[in-house]
């Protein structure tokens, strides 16, 4: 009983910690950790955002958690939250057929979706919609699926109901194609990104099998194999969504993200949430930085290293 309330007292600390930007409680042992995420931020150009969180313990890593990164392509993962929570609600169905114009399928952007369909005009469903814009993160199925719930002001609305405000979601795809400094309206804290995977993977945001499903394509995105999945134990799940930004004209990358949950040795899960922002570093080296930085947040939170202190 005595390990119960001090596992609900650290849950209840944490909760409040995410939801007001105050830093988290730290388990024991996470010294360790902090040093290697701390050396992989040296020595990488940019800004390196972390958050971690063991979904079944409650413990939680921070590494300027609480600051702004632009979210890219990772915001395709609460769109299609949002979509989820309207099928739960019988406003639409997975089996539903969408059309998609030609008009739809727009040149000069990420689109499997139209190489598929180069002429357009043709009706899909809307789990294959889903699909094609989580697992292959098709801007053009994103652009869709934000007009038929109102446009990404109703997707902010639907993450701020759910008690997330470390969160703006405010432009699509076409627009931050055509102006670049938009990609900045959509941003996220990285505290709450994993806050926002803590409440989806316990099943307080959808119908089980609209959790299975999403959980289903983040373990079937093809983009990113070498960014949280890089390094970990061949055959290690990984259920992500990655997000990636053009590169201007000085070298800069405003965005190299990968976020998902990860299950460790043992069979626990961890939330992990890796933003790296405004970087020179090649392709390659930024995906790396990534790579190492899932690699010690899984050999810290698997068994071998305590989960924590054996809350």
């Amino acid at each position: 009983m005595k390990h119960f309330y001090r596992r609900l007292f650290l849950i209840l600390v944490l909760a409040a910690a995410i939801g007001t930007g105050l830093p988290a409680k730290k388990a024991p042992g996470q010294e360790t950790l902090r040093l290697e995420v701390e050396a992989i931020a040296r020595l990488i150009a940019g800004k390196l955002g972390v958050a971690m969180m063991g979904l079944e313990t409650g413990e939680t890593f921070l590494f300027n958690g609480n600051d702004r990164f632009p979210m890219q392509s990772v915001y395709k993962f609460p769109l299609a939250m949002a979509v989820l929570e309207r099928v739960d609600k019988g406003r639409l169905s997975l089996n539903q057929v969408v059309h998609v114009a030609s008009s739809d399928l727009l040149p000069d952007t990420w689109s499997p979706l139209r190489e598929r369909y180069p002429a357009g005009n043709v009706d899909i469903a809307l789990s294959e919609l889903l699909r094609t814009t989580v697992s292959e993160s098709d801007n053009n199925g994103c652009d869709i699926l934000f007009r038929m719930l109102g446009g990404p002001p109703a997707v902010d609305a639907y993450v701020r109901g759910l008690g997330i405000k470390g969160m703006a979601i405010a432009a699509t795809e076409e627009e931050m194609h055509r102006v670049r400094d938009s990609q900045f309206s959509n941003w996220c804290e990285p505290a709450a990104m994993a806050r926002l995977l803590d409440l989806f993977f316990q099943g307080r945001t959808h119908a089980a099998a609209s959790r299975d499903f999403l959980m289903r394509l983040m373990l079937e995105t093809a983009t990113g194999p070498r960014r949280i999945k890089g390094l970990l134990p061949p055959g290690t799940a990984v259920a992500h969504k990655t997000g990636t930004s053009f590169t201007d004209g000085k070298g800069v990358t405003a965005a190299t993200n990968d976020v998902g949950i990860v299950t460790v040795a043992g069979g626990n899960h961890v939330a992990m949430v890796i933003f790296l922002a405004d970087s020179s570093a090649a392709l390659e080296a930024r995906e790396n930085a990534i790579a190492r930085v899932a690699r010690a947040g899984h050999d810290h939170f698997s068994p071998a290293k305590g989960l924590g202190g054996g809350l």
